[in-house]
């Protein structure tokens, strides 16, 4: 299955934050919305970061509360792996597990055009194997 496809499924929609945002206003949307990473970017359509709970965690255990005031801009990872429509389910499984990442934002043209989590390619991966175990299901019923 092509990224485009499921994002045809899931949505496109993306929630961002500006750089200058404070690590509270990010953690606020990361909760309010159950989301695992925010992008960052000043225009919502370049990437300029994402941050994810793990960095707003490690970084509190390291400043403490103060890192709530500080902007996003200076925890956020500032080299974003990628991905694109044309890309297949499969390959994003292969990098996410090579890379230890669980987001990867989707762009079209160097524009942000989704997000995908390991979630969503779980939930396709579980859909598909079901549809398989039921094909051969069938045709075992009918062979016999």
């Amino acid at each position: 299955m092509k990224v485009s496809t499921l994002l045809s499924m899931k949505g496109r929609d993306v929630v961002t934050v500006q750089p200058s945002d404070t690590v509270a206003a990010a953690a606020k949307i990361l909760g309010e919305n159950r989301f695992g990473v925010v992008v960052v970017s000043t225009d919502g359509v370049t990437i300029s970061g994402i941050v994810s709970e793990r960095d707003i965690v490690r970084e509190l255990g390291v400043l403490g509360a103060d890192l709530l005031n500080k902007p996003v801009s200076d925890i956020m990872t500032r080299t974003v792996r990628t991905c694109n429509e044309g890309d297949t389910v499969e390959g994003l499984m292969e990098v996410m597990t090579e890379h230890r990442i669980r987001h990867l934002p989707v762009t079209d043209d160097g524009k942000l055009a989704g997000l995908i989590s390991i979630g969503d390619i779980v939930k396709v991966r579980v859909r598909q194997l079901e549809h398989e175990a039921d094909q051969l299901e069938r045709y075992i019923s009918n062979t016999w």
